[in-house]
Order: structure tokens, then C-alpha cells, then sequence
């Protein structure tokens, strides 16, 4: 169980990934999972994860109500939330370390590829939004996040800022709603990690009211850029120690 200096070391890092994830739109969980992976054994992250997100998704929901798409939260959301059961059941078959990896060299891939090629757009057309939902729920059940796939699949849409973000979370919180009942299952949440979810869901609410605010004042795409190289440093660095750890 952690003291209180590593739950307040863990509440300022998750309030800085929760403020990234709102205003990047690739939800929290990219940062997130990396960082409470330093305090928790992996499957534990996966569970604290799921129930962080709920909180989160309910403040967006909360704070960005002028709207979503309903047609995209059913071409989207749907298969994201199918899929994600059938990636929050495989993980109870993958260890902990090798789900660590696959987090790391997902958000190395992602990020890098992103920066380099900042104009990437998918069609805004019926296969991606099945395909790209179901993409992205089955990596966040296995891996714990899924948001950048679901993400560039809402970008081709072109939708306003407030709408994009209340569109992903309602999509999100059914999605990780959904994980967090299978990762029960698989025994992924424990009690003594119960004293965290109070903690994260002030973080998510106050991380959420920050990200707003910036939102409101910095140009999406000088933050865009900059939470990219975030992902990518953060992929990077969980690489290089993972890889210590399962080859040490």
C-alpha cells in the first residue's frame, strides 16, 4: 500500500495526465497508464485505470454539455464496447510486464507517427467508425488505452471542439464502464487500491476544469504538438525500463 507521499506524487501526475488527455483529446489513460505503472503491478493499473475513467468521462460529460454526436456515439461506440470485453478478458492471459511493453511501444508508435505526419485524416465513412470503435475498445481492454485510434476516427468528422470532447467521453464511458466489470472479473481490482478511486475522481473533475480552461485559450494545435511529444518521451522512457525490468 502506498504512503502519503507516493499517493500525492501519484494525484499531481494523474491531475497533469487527466488536463493532457482533456485537452489533447486522446483521453488520459495515454499518460496514465505509464505513470501508474511506477506505483502499481500492471493488471492493477488496468483496474484503477477502468474506474479513473469512469470519473472522468462523467466530468466531461458534466463540463462539455453543449452537445455530442448521437450518430457517431452508435457507429463508434457500439463496437468499441463490444470489442473492449473481448480485450479486457484476454489480458487475464498476458502477463504484466508484456502488457507494460505493448503500452509503451503503442504510445512510441502512435505519438511518433502522429508528429510526423500531422495532417493524417481517415475517411469519414461507415468502415472506419465500426472498424476504428472496434480498434480502439479492443487495445483499451488489453492495453488500457485506446483513446488516439478513437480519436483520429472523430477527426475525420470535423466535429467543434465541446462536441468532439462530449462525443468521446459518452464513447469512453461506456467503453471503460464496460472494462471495468471484466477486469473485476479477472480479479484485476483490489481493495487495498480502493483509497486511490476517491483521490482520482477529484483529479478527474479538477483535471477536467483546467483542461477546459486551456482550451479556451491556447491554439488546439500547439497543444496538440506538444502532448504528442509528451507521448512520445513517456512511450520511450516505459520502454527503455520495461525492457530493464523483463531482461534484468
Amino acid at each position: 500500500m502506498m504512503g502519503f507521499d507516493d499517493i500525492l506524487l501519484f494525484a499531481i501526475l494523474a491531475l497533469i495526465a487527466e488536463v493532457i488527455g482533456t485537452v489533447g483529446g486522446y483521453g488520459s489513460s495515454m499518460l496514465f497508464v505509464p505513470i501508474a505503472g511506477m506505483f502499481l503491478d500492471f493488471h492493477s493499473v488496468l483496474g484503477v485505470t477502468a474506474l479513473f475513467h469512469v470519473a472522468s468521462n462523467v466530468s466531461k460529460i458534466a463540463l462539455f454539455r453543449q452537445g455530442f454526436d448521437r450518430r457517431l456515439v452508435m457507429r463508434v461506440g457500439i463496437p468499441a464496447t463490444l470489442a473492449v470485453i473481448i480485450g479486457a478478458y484476454l489480458s487475464r492471459f498476458v502477463s504484466g510486464s508484456m502488457l507494460e511493453l505493448g503500452v509503451a511501444l503503442f504510445l512510441t508508435a502512435v505519438s511518433l507517427f502522429l508528429l510526423l505526419r500531422p495532417s493524417t485524416k481517415l475517411e469519414a465513412n461507415e468502415m472506419n467508425c465500426l472498424g476504428g470503435g472496434a480498434a480502439s475498445g479492443l487495445l483499451a481492454g488489453l492495453l488500457g488505452t485506446g483513446g488516439a485510434i478513437r480519436g483520429l476516427v472523430l477527426a475525420a468528422f470535423a466535429l467543434p471542439m465541446q462536441v468532439y470532447v462530449a462525443t468521446s467521453a459518452i464513447i469512453d464511458l461506456a467503453v471503460d464502464a464496460s472494462r471495468a466489470g471484466v477486469y473485476m472479473y479477472n480479479g484485476f481490482v483490489h481493495m487495498h487500491d480502493m483509497p486511490l478511486l476517491g483521490v482520482l475522481a477529484a483529479v478527474s473533475l479538477i483535471g477536467t476544469w483546467i483542461g477546459r480552461l486551456i482550451m479556451n485559450r491556447m491554439p488546439e494545435e500547439r497543444f496538440r504538438s506538444i502532448v504528442l511529444v509528451l507521448l512520445l518521451l513517456t512511450g520511450l522512457f516505459t520502454t527503455g525500463r520495461t525492457l530493464w525490468q523483463i531482461l534484468g
